[in-house]
C-alpha cells in the first residue's frame, strides 16, 4: 500500500480506465487501498487493463445517459459506496484548422469529453450526496471526491485543436460549477489541467505536432502518467478537504494564468 495515503475502505470509478492515462490513476488508487472500477467502451482495452491491474470493471458508454445511469446504480447496488469518482475518459478529435473542420467530429469529442463527464458526474454524484458522511479535517463531514481531467489546452486553447480545446475548457467549468453546488454536501469537485502526457492520444500526432507542443512546454518534455497519477491521488484523499472548485495545472511551466 501507498503509505503517504491510506485510501481502505475507499472505492473509486475512474472513466477511460482502459487507456494509458486511466491505467495510471487506477494503479494508484489501487496501490493506495482503494477499490477500484474501470469504466470504458473498449472491451479489448478494458480486459488488457483488468488483467494487468486486477480490479474490477463495467463496459460503458459515458455519451449514453440510460447506459450510464444503469452502471451507477449497479455500481452502488455492488460495492455500497463510491466515494471517488475520476472522470477522466477523452478523445482527441482532428489535428485540423476549425475551417477544415468535420462536424460530426467536432460534435463528438464534446459528447465524449464534456457532455459524457456530466452524465456520469450527474449519475454519480447525485448517489453519493446520499451517503453517510465520514469524518474529515477537523470533523467536517466528507463524503466523496470528484477530480476531472481537463487540460492545459482548456485554459489556453490551441491552434488545430478547436474541439478537445473547447470540451477541456467545458469541463473547467462544469468543475467549477459542481462544486460550488456540492460544497455543503462534503464532496469536494476538482479538475487537473495537466499538459500532454506520453499516452495513447500523444501516439496520434505527427512529429512536427509533437515538437510544436514541446515547444510551448517550457521543460521541454511530456508530463509523466505517474506525475498525473500522483496529483490525482492526493485530490481523491481526505488530506484535500478545502480545495474544492481548484484547479491544479501539470504544465511543466507553461501555464501562464
Amino acid at each position: 500500500m501507498d503509505a503517504r495515503y491510506d485510501l481502505a475502505g475507499r472505492t473509486a470509478i475512474v472513466t477511460g480506465g482502459a487507456g494509458g492515462l486511466g491505467r495510471g490513476i487506477a494503479r494508484a488508487l489501487r496501490d493506495a487501498g482503494a477499490a477500484v472500477e474501470l469504466w470504458d467502451a473498449d472491451p479489448d482495452g478494458l480486459a488488457e487493463a483488468v488483467a494487468e491491474l486486477g480490479v474490477a470493471w463495467r463496459r460503458v458508454d459515458i455519451t449514453e445517459p440510460g447506459l450510464v445511469e444503469a452502471a451507477a446504480a449497479a455500481a452502488f447496488a455492488e460495492h455500497g459506496r463510491i466515494d471517488i469518482l475520476v472522470n477522466n475518459a477523452g478523445i482527441l478529435g482532428e489535428v485540423k484548422p476549425i475551417w477544415e473542420t468535420d462536424p460530426r467530429n467536432f460534435e463528438a469529442v464534446l459528447r465524449v469529453n464534456l457532455f459524457g463527464t456530466y452524465l456520469v458526474s450527474r449519475a454519480v454524484i447525485g448517489r453519493m450526496r446520499e451517503l453517510r458522511s465520514r469524518a474529515g479535517i477537523g470533523g467536517h463531514p466528507l463524503r466523496g471526491h470528484v477530480v476531472n481531467i481537463a487540460s492545459i489546452q482548456g485554459k489556453e486553447g490551441m491552434a488545430r485543436a478547436g474541439a478537445y480545446s473547447a470540451s477541456k475548457a467545458g469541463v473547467i467549468a462544469l468543475t467549477k460549477s459542481m462544486a460550488k453546488e456540492t460544497a455543503r454536501d462534503g464532496i469536494v469537485v476538482t479538475a487537473v489541467t495537466p499538459a500532454a502526457a506520453e499516452t495513447a492520444m500523444a501516439k496520434q500526432i505527427t512529429a512536427e505536432r509533437r515538437a510544436y507542443i514541446l515547444s510551448r512546454i517550457p521543460m521541454g518534455r511530456f508530463v509523466e502518467i505517474e506525475e498525473v497519477a500522483r496529483m490525482v491521488l492526493w485530490l481523491a484523499s481526505g488530506e484535500c478537504s478545502f480545495s474544492t472548485g481548484g484547479i491544479f495545472d501539470l504544465s511543466g511551466g507553461r501555464a501562464t494564468y
